[in-house]
């Protein structure tokens, strides 16, 4: 169990998202870097879809009720245990009674914090994840506060031998990290200025030259108007050739539209079921993170990729998530 000293700004339970629900109206929802939050709960021995918290710019202060196997994944909000610092993208052990804490947002702004046993919260419509507007799902539906106490589940045999292995070199120490972490090639490098892969959307067609060719070759700034459900944009504006009355259609995690000012928004997590503002462009999954990790004031490219592509690159990445997980089985079986 764990108990919250402080908040921070924006601490959330998240899982992977509640799907099958939107044709009632009711959102995905669910983490915004899934790749951060999968590749940490398989460093603790959890299945991929078990709950994390998701925090945000200023990261909790948190304190460990009981001994516990963690792993911190996504943006480097330095993190450090008893004051001393941890690093990301490893299994670690922590002791009973130790405090976590976050310092300065150094790059990116989203980490996620797994524990062995993932956390015990109810499960509605199939997820755990908190969908904040709506007060359901997560802890009580809500961000956490201070003096909240979450309980964890219980640990597979995989994290207890992870956990093991790690005592061994506990000594009068803390906590202890695995000697090992996350291969390079398997974490996105986040920048103050990524370049995001993307597609052409259904309506690309309908704007106009300039504002096509403005869109792939001039940047985007992320506006301090951002939140789960979508980041605005600020740069050039983007307009259609001919005002078009469009009927509402379905929209995704990463989905691109351009309301009536000419300022596109990428749709998110929290975003709606349905959208009625035409869509330049749709963003490839594979570079979700590197949006979802961008902060206000942070400057967006848009680079344009066939849809071929992207599924490559997607098949990819999930080849050498599978890979990572099977090496983590056979290194502790």
């Amino acid at each position: 169990m764990i108990t919250v000293i402080k908040p921070g700004l924006l601490t959330s339970v998240q899982d992977l998202g509640r799907f099958g629900f939107q044709k009632y109206g009711v959102i995905v929802s669910g983490v915004m870097d899934p790749l951060a939050h999968r590749i940490s709960n398989l460093l603790v021995g959890n299945e991929e879809n078990e709950p994390t918290l998701e925090l945000t710019l200023l990261g909790p202060m948190i304190e460990f009720k009981e001994n516990a196997l963690i792993s911190i994944c996504g943006g480097d909000l330095s993190p450090s245990v008893n004051g001393k610092p941890v690093r990301l993208w490893r299994s670690v052990f922590v002791k009973k009674g130790s405090l976590l804490q976050f310092g300065p947002c150094k790059i990116g702004c989203r980490a996620y914090l797994a524990v062995a046993g993932g956390f015990n919260v109810p499960t509605i419509m199939n997820s755990s994840s908190t969908y904040l507007r709506a007060e359901i799902g997560g802890f009580n539906g809500r961000a956490l506060k201070a003096g909240d106490q979450l309980k964890f589940g219980s640990p597979s045999n995989l994290s207890t031998r992870i956990i093991k292995h790690l005592v061994k070199g506990l000594g009068n120490q803390q906590f202890v990290e695995m000697e090992w972490s996350v291969a390079t090639d398997l974490i996105p490098i986040h920048r103050n200025n990524p370049a995001i892969r993307v597609m052409r959307g259904k309506q690309f067609h309908l704007f106009t030259k300039e504002s096509q060719f403005n869109f792939f070759h001039k940047p985007f700034e992320v506006t301090t108007q951002s939140d789960r459900m979508g980041y605005r944009l600020k740069g050039p504006k983007l307009k259609l050739e001919n005002a078009e009355e469009m009927i509402s259609e379905a929209v995704n995690f990463g989905t691109i539209q351009v309301p009536s000012d000419g300022d596109p928004i990428v749709l998110l997590a929290d975003r709606q079921t349905t959208g009625g503002y035409p869509k330049i462009a749709q963003i490839a999954s594979v570079d979700l993170p590197l949006m979802a990790q961008a902060k206000p004031g942070d400057s967006i490219n848009f680079t344009e990729i066939s849809h071929d592509e992207a599924q490559h690159l997607l098949l990819e990445r999930e080849r050498k998530i599978q890979q990572f997980k099977q090496g983590i089985i056979l290194k502790f079986r």
